[in-house]
């Protein structure tokens, strides 16, 4: 997994401090590792924007003014329900050889014989995965081929786990669906009324 750099500023938690942040083009965040305590610092908005908005996972070097760095991931991540825009976000550290959890992102390849052929369409019912394993294990992105999947399949995370980078678990509910590949519209709807007409 590619590792990025952001520049980071110590901020002191007062009132009205984060609004002022905001409007000076900065956004409150938090550094937090287990057993210690949490760090308040600022970024630019318009470089973690770029983090938050990429179709790629990625590691972040955290480098503080005075010349120190550490590595981090994103862990959660406020936006404004109005404009959209970072309102604040929460950097988890870790060290190389911890195991954390985080989300990446699915990326599909393949040409599908059920919507090539079969004239379906794929759904995506998640667009990311959460992943447990050691930072430097972690792919950028979970990709999945869909050129075995026909018309009415559908993929669950325990498919998954049999295609998962070395030394990666795939978390949550083993028969969560994640892909599935639905039946063209005219076709499930007659499906549907044989079924209520039987």
């Amino acid at each position: 997994m590619e590792t990025r750099a952001l520049s980071v500023n110590l901020r002191e938690v007062k009132k009205n401090e984060a609004a002022k942040l905001r409007r000076q083009g900065q956004v409150p965040a938090v550094v937090y590792h287990k057993g210690e305590a949490t760090v308040a610092i600022s970024v630019d908005e318009i470089s973690l924007g770029k983090l938050v908005h990429s179709s790629e996972s990625h590691l972040i070097d955290l480098q503080y003014q005075d010349g120190k760095s550490v590595l981090s991931f994103i862990k959660d991540v406020q936006f404004d329900p109005v404009s959209d825009r970072v309102i604040h976000a929460d950097f988890q550290r870790f060290s190389a050889d911890e195991v954390v959890e985080m989300e990446v992102p699915i990326h599909l390849e393949g040409e599908c014989p059920g919507v090539k052929i079969g004239g379906g369409k794929i759904q995506i019912n998640v667009h990311t995965l959460p992943l447990k394993g050691k930072p430097e294990a972690m792919p950028e992105h979970f990709t999945i081929d869909v050129s075995i999947l026909e018309l009415g399949q559908t993929l669950h995370i325990r498919d998954l786990q049999t295609i998962a980078p070395e030394g990666i678990e795939i978390l949550g509910d083993a028969d969560a669906s994640v892909i599935s590949v639905l039946a063209p519209r005219k076709e499930s709807e007659a499906a549907a009324e044989g079924a209520a007409g039987a």
